[in-house]
């Protein structure tokens, strides 16, 4: 690089010394020059060059020179670096890896479900709040008896959202249905919200014919063509890069839409995380990264992740604007995925949002997180942070929920729930051939040898396999 700044700078020098009359900007209108310029001419454009062809030669060496000063002068101020003019100094400083005031929080409403009266927001109307609270006890419910119906040994896994609700319904009321949605595994309140039914959850859980999955997924790895939620993968991060290769497929097609990426803190140890990041920024894809931050990564805890302040601030590094709202405050989720929804479509951008919220549950039912934090600190958040009760005293606050309300949802979910259980039980299994399709048009050799092997092997030991798949 050096070379090349030197031959500039050689080239310019050059010009200047020998044009530099020309490339003067032009004088005021108090300059003297503009005395000497001809009357016919008044305040034209044209006096610019009448009054400098006036100059003498003495004068162009002066100019001449002090333009050369300046020239070095600026030289030794700042590099015309590709990507951008960086300014010089003398002084070595490094930059703080850690910040010494954290990057605030943006919240609209209190534990009591009092908003801030100094705070401007977009209003959600009665009929979209009712349907938020709802869906979150919606989601409560779900949760609950799913997870007691692994505990059975009915299904064989389950993970739940408690803590999390409002991170759910309020980002997903916000959005579109024409939005793309790639979700971890923590976000099946965006489903629900979009109209996915108790008993298409029920039908993914037990894997039955219903199944849009055909039984081939762990439950709670839901997906939905109809509602454009992609299909969850167990492996982390792995919806990242291809959130933004969607986005820019939208960008390219001019789509009044963008695409939701879901996922943890755990994901941004992985590079997938990074790599995207920096893949958006530069190809300024309409996508919105959005973190639930819930302090544990498993049994990992944010302060073994990363020493940096969250991660909100890796934003920024990658030339991405970025956010951190509390995740326990269903208005300031909705506002800010709101807002980030119209940055990244009209600006074709892409955003990063970060939702401090507290992973209430276990990680899943294969986990036990009394090994590895305080009950105290998770009755603190389950109790005092609770953004379902947070949410529901701002709904009743005006005048738009009751007890009775209340105690008549919770009956009626939980009935439809039970029911949809029982139907997806009793529901035939998909057939043992499905485990073989739907990836090849024409399947390979292999495959059939792999299928025929597997037959002979259930027809020696039936007893090791499942009898109600269809063989």
């Amino acid at each position: 690089m050096a070379p090349w700044f030197t031959r500039s700078r050689n080239i310019a020098h050059h010009v200047k010394r020998n044009m530099g009359s020309f490339l003067r900007p032009a004088p005021t209108l108090g300059d003297s020059s503009w005395s000497r310029s001809p009357a016919c001419l008044g305040n034209s454009p044209a006096l610019l060059w009448a009054g400098r062809l006036e100059s003498t030669r003495a004068q162009k060496l002066v100019d001449s020179d002090s333009e050369n000063d300046a020239h070095l002068r600026d030289d030794d101020q700042a590099i015309d670096f590709p990507g951008g003019r960086v300014m010089l100094t003398s002084e070595m400083q490094f930059i703080p890896g850690y910040p010494q005031q954290r990057v605030h929080c943006y919240r609209l409403m209190n534990n009591n479900g009092q908003t801030n009266m100094c705070s401007s927001f977009e209003q959600v109307s009665k009929e979209v709040a009712v349907k938020m609270y709802s869906d979150m006890i919606t989601l409560q419910i779900m949760d609950t008896i799913f997870y007691e119906a692994q505990r059975q040994g009915r299904i064989s896994f389950y993970l739940t959202s408690t803590g999390e609700e409002a991170i759910n319904i309020a980002s997903a009321a916000a959005l579109s249905p024409d939005d793309i949605v790639m979700a971890q595994y923590r976000e099946p309140g965006v489903l629900l919200w979009r109209g996915f039914t108790l008993q298409e959850f029920a039908n993914q859980c037990f894997g039955s014919k219903a199944d849009y999955g055909k039984g081939r997924q762990m439950p709670i790895h839901y997906g939905s063509k109809k509602y454009n939620y992609f299909t969850v993968s167990s492996p982390l991060g792995t919806q990242l890069p291809q959130a933004v290769g969607a986005a820019y497929s939208l960008k390219m097609d001019n789509k009044d839409a963008c695409v939701v990426a879901y996922f943890g803190d755990g994901s941004t140890s992985e590079g997938d995380f990074h790599a995207s990041l920096n893949f958006a920024a530069v190809m300024e894809a309409p996508v919105i990264f959005l973190c639930r931050n819930n302090g544990w990564a498993i049994s990992t805890p944010t302060s073994e992740q990363f020493r940096s302040d969250g991660i909100v601030v890796k934003g920024p590094a990658y030339g991405i604007q970025s956010i951190r709202v509390d995740g326990n405050d269903a208005l300031a989720v909705h506002n800010v995925v709101r807002a980030a929804r119209q940055m990244a479509i009209h600006e074709q951008r892409p955003i990063l949002v970060e939702a401090l919220t507290y992973r209430v549950g276990h990680h899943s039912t294969s986990d036990d997180s009394t090994k590895y934090r305080p009950v105290d600190e998770v009755k603190h958040w389950e109790m005092g942070q609770n953004p379902v009760n947070r949410f529901r005293k701002w709904v009743e606050r005006n005048g738009w929920w009751s007890e009775e309300d209340e105690s008549q949802l919770r009956s009626s979910i939980r009935k439809q729930l039970l029911q949809a259980i029982q139907v997806a039980e009793k529901m035939e299994k998909p057939p043992l051939a499905d485990l073989f399709s739907d990836v090849y048009d024409v399947p390979p050799s292999i495959l059939f040898e792999q299928e025929q092997q597997l037959r002979e092997t259930i027809k020696r030991h039936p007893q090791d396999y499942p009898s109600d798949v269809p063989v």
